[in-house]
């Protein structure tokens, strides 16, 4: 037992400095970022059961990052891309087609867009120039809304025309950003969304109201649709000095001496 209170002074203190240098590096600056991206944007489901690279397609991104302490970022965004999944893309057994995806025959096409909110921790202070570490690896989480426009043909749909779908999605993941100057970033990040519909894709294992009976047996109610969006981006940051507490006191009765 004694042997182990050095070792927990020891962590006491390290947290303890690690807290007042990040409450000092808030207190002394504030940033926000303005920025663009792209990437690509991908879907997971019945069409797509895990995530395929080869079904990404082109997405961009714009956002809005304000710091609310030097670890904790608040972000902003609005992302849009297109969407593809086809069942030929499912192997099984000797890279073949697997068999309900062969039988199925479904493709997907379309778009969807949303706009989200999120909240980003930062593992170093890498806006800080007086420090040799100008980049950090960060992660995130937050909420969006979604709005996918997608027509998708196969065995069960008897009706192939494009369809509307609102939703909201969990985004998570994470990135790594590298402050090239004083001003301009550059970031990499990959992040999944975790829907509360299974209709992107139409085959939610239920009986829709323009698809035929067998689509219970074509798609699995259980599970919910996901997407992807994983991209490169390019941001301008924007510098706020705030005075220290007590600072205009100072300077006020110096001036009345």
């Amino acid at each position: 037992m004694t042997q182990s209170t050095p070792i927990k002074a020891l962590l006491v203190c390290l947290a303890q400095a690690g807290s007042v240098f990040f409450v000092h590096s808030a207190v002394a600056q504030n940033t926000s970022e303005v920025g663009i991206g792209l990437g690509g944007l991908s879907y997971k489901g019945e069409l797509s059961p895990r995530y395929q690279f080869r079904n990404n397609r082109p997405a961009f991104t714009a956002f809005y990052r304000k710091d609310i302490s030097a670890p904790v970022t608040l972000r902003g965004a609005i992302t849009g891309g297109l969407l593809r999944a086809a069942d030929e893309t499912v192997k099984g057994v000797n890279n073949d087609t697997a068999p309900l995806a062969a039988y199925r025959n479904a493709n997907l096409k379309g778009s969807l867009w949303e706009v989200s909110g999120a909240l980003e921790y930062n593992f170093f202070d890498f806006h800080n120039r007086k420090d040799k570490v100008h980049f950090t690896p960060y992660v995130f989480v937050g909420i969006a809304g979604f709005y996918a426009h997608t027509r998708v043909i196969g065995r069960g749909i008897a009706n192939s025309e494009y369809n509307s779908l609102v939703g909201v999605a969990i985004p998570a993941g994470l990135g790594f950003k590298y402050a090239l100057s004083q001003h301009w970033n550059l970031g990499l990040e990959a992040g999944a969304r975790k829907t509360f519909t299974d209709n992107i894709d139409r085959y939610n294992g239920k009986d829709l109201p323009t698809a035929s009976s067998d689509v219970r047996v074509l798609g699995n109610p259980n599970d919910k649709d996901w997407y992807f969006y994983n991209g490169l981006s390019i941001s301008y940051t924007f510098y706020k000095i705030r005075c220290p507490e007590g600072t205009l006191d100072i300077q006020k009765n110096k001036k009345n001496r």
